[in-house]
């Protein structure tokens, strides 16, 4: 599998890429799961969710993506009548944040290594500890700082022209 594309967070003003999808916990707790529809390679899940940290609990903010009947994805796409916002009650888990230079570039999913992870532990969406792992030191001064993806192939949007031409 490719290296993926991160979901979006904002916390402690910045704007981080997490390496964890927490709104895919929705849909396997049985969350409508709209038919989204990949545009890459490196998004096979077919949507960026953005997320904010507000007081301590989990916000999902905006989705963006398309969905198999070719419209945009969006936040009400998924949750009816919340175009806004939604408490993430949902999550429980880690999700990692990767910062500084990049160590090791690994083609798969989420698992190239950085400098360093924060590390932030939630329970039904409410945040319950941050930790920071520390992963070495790059000895390029080259590297790369902050998540990236390496390589993808990027597919036609559904119900396009070129779509109908392949």
């Amino acid at each position: 599998m490719t290296a993926q594309i991160g979901d979006l967070l904002f916390y402690q003003g910045e704007r981080l890429t997490m390496c964890d999808a927490p709104l895919g916990t929705y849909f396997r707790l049985g969350g409508a799961y709209p038919e989204f529809e990949p545009s890459s390679t490196a998004l096979i899940r077919g949507y960026v969710a953005t997320w904010e940290l507000l007081d301590g609990r989990l916000y999902l903010i905006a989705i963006q993506g398309w969905l198999s009947d070719g419209t945009d994805a969006s936040l009400e796409s998924v949750f009816r009548g919340y175009p806004e916002r939604v408490f993430a009650h949902w999550y429980s888990g880690r999700v990692r944040v990767p910062r500084g230079k990049l160590l090791k570039y690994v083609h798969a999913g989420y698992a190239s290594v950085y400098e360093r992870d924060l590390l932030l532990d939630f329970e039904r969406g409410v945040l319950v500890a941050s930790t920071e792992k520390h992963n070495g030191v790059s000895d390029n001064p080259n590297a790369p700082e902050g998540y990236g993806v390496g390589a993808l192939t990027v597919f036609p949007r559904p119900g396009t022209q070129q779509e109908a031409d392949d």
